[in-house]
């Protein structure tokens, strides 16, 4: 008797009643809502491109987990928030990933442990990466019906700490500290990814820079011959190489620019102007100009546009270099450049939210692939977004408000003899939105 009370949670009394709590609720999962992202997935494919990308090297007699279970495991759990594989110990018991996976959440077997997916990390080669970058390419261009006219590439690198003996972690003067800077670009209009590239530590070069807007630019115009490519990215983008591969493949640009003595003697009767209205009017002031430079590394001259703000908290000069000539100066810094910062909302959904700075493998291929993998969690759940949730307060919501009000819900698994029933709690505060999403999500795919 005592045995059968060791799992028993007593707590205080209520109203004169005893308050128990117990392990006998039967198979419960705690993200009943992974179950729409095997929705999703069924639409937009990202894994089953991922697996059909990825050459499969184990023998066929020691295989209990194909590369389509393995890898439909990590993004899954990815996607709703678990961002390490070790986390694959406690999770391949649970039914709604099980489920999610397409096996039965009760009879069917277990998913695979941590140092099953460890293997796969590491088993996998350059050219399987290759053509994984390829295959999320492959699900940016499919996500359109029709052929965009515009499409805005949104580039820019992040920070990614290293805290052991990684492959190419170098050291960053910048972040003082070891790491990558993985290369983020997206769809700045939509926020849809196109790919990530990890890369060592460092800023990228210009050539380096130039090489994988090659891939990408070549990629883009072979799906979509007549579209008008735009790149827009912080000064450190703004160099030689990429001003010229821009010219010679007909894709306008509008980088960010870092100032030096010369712009600011430039732009210093319009900052003299700004503070006088300033004084007399006491509100902030902002003027627009455009120029003609040429650096001394540059191969001609580039029009410039310089912000001049003046306000309360002091001076503000910025600059921008852009292929634009006919644009008005105040269009294309407000209206183009500053719209840049919803990039920083797309980043922050990748990488604080779906942890795809979690590269704490040694070989730097192995962490390839699992930004990869973290990148096909962002393109399910801005699909999710996309598709099921128009219209609603969550449409624009941050991918963690997605997991933790979405995903994150408990319920009780039953597996029948002809069907498998997941019951969500009678209380749960959002059932008309789940039947929302999936009515939209059935609608956006048949």
């Amino acid at each position: 008797m005592e045995e059968d009370r060791q799992d028993v949670l007593g707590f205080a009394n209520v109203q004169g009643k005893k308050v128990e709590a117990d392990f006998e609720g039967g198979t419960v999962t705690s993200d009943g809502g992974a179950l729409f992202l095997r929705v999703v997935e069924g639409g937009i494919g990202v894994i089953r491109r991922l697996v059909n990308a990825v050459r499969d090297r184990r023998h066929a007699s020691y295989i209990d987990h194909t590369l389509k279970d393995l890898i439909s495991q990590r993004v899954y759990q990815i996607a709703c928030g678990y961002e390490d594989a070790n986390d694959a110990n406690t999770l391949r018991v649970d039914p709604g990933f099980k489920t999610a996976c397409e096996r039965l959440p009760i009879s069917g077997p277990d998913l695979a442990s941590q140092p099953t997916l460890t293997r796969l990390e590491n088993s996998v080669s350059r050219t399987d990466l290759l053509r994984m970058a390829y295959a999320l390419a492959d699900v940016f261009v499919a996500s359109y019906e029709t052929p965009p006219q515009v499409l805005i590439l949104d580039v820019d690198d992040t920070n990614d700490p290293t805290h052991g003996a990684q492959q190419l972690a170098l050291f960053s003067a910048f972040y003082n500290e070891y790491g990558y800077q993985p290369l983020h670009i997206y769809e700045g209009q939509s926020g849809k990814l196109i790919t990530t590239i990890l890369r060592p530590g460092c800023r990228p070069t210009g050539a380096q820079i130039e090489m994988i807007l090659k891939r990408v630019v070549a990629y883009l115009r072979q799906a979509w011959p007549e579209v008008e490519l735009f790149l827009r990215a912080d000064s450190h983008f703004s160099v030689p190489e990429v001003h010229d591969f821009c010219d010679q493949h007909e894709v306008y640009f509008v980088l960010g620019q870092a100032s030096n003595s010369r712009l600011k003697e430039w732009v210093a009767p319009w900052l003299a102007q700004a503070q006088e209205l300033y004084r007399e009017q006491g509100e902030k002031v902002r003027l627009f100009t455009s120029f003609s430079y040429q650096a001394n590394s540059w191969s001609q001259p580039r029009r410039l546009v310089a912000k001049v703000e003046v306000s309360a908290l002091g001076d503000n000069v910025r600059f921008v270099t852009t292929s634009l000539d006919s644009s008005q100066p105040s269009f294309i810094y407000d209206r183009i450049y500053s719209a840049r910062g919803r990039m920083e909302g797309f980043i922050k959904n990748h990488k604080t939210f779906l942890h795809s700075d979690r590269t704490s493998c040694h070989s730097f291929e192995a962490n390839q692939f699992r930004l990869f993998l973290h990148s096909a969690a962002y393109m399910l759940l801005h699909a999710l977004a996309e598709k099921a949730l128009q219209a609603t307060q969550w449409e624009q919501a941050y991918f963690d408000t997605l997991q933790k009000r979405l995903l994150k819900v408990g319920a009780r698994v039953e597996e029948l003899r002809t069907k498998v029933k997941f019951h969500f709690p009678s209380s749960f505060p959002l059932k008309e939105v789940y039947g929302y999403m999936l009515a939209r999500l059935q609608a956006a795919w048949t």
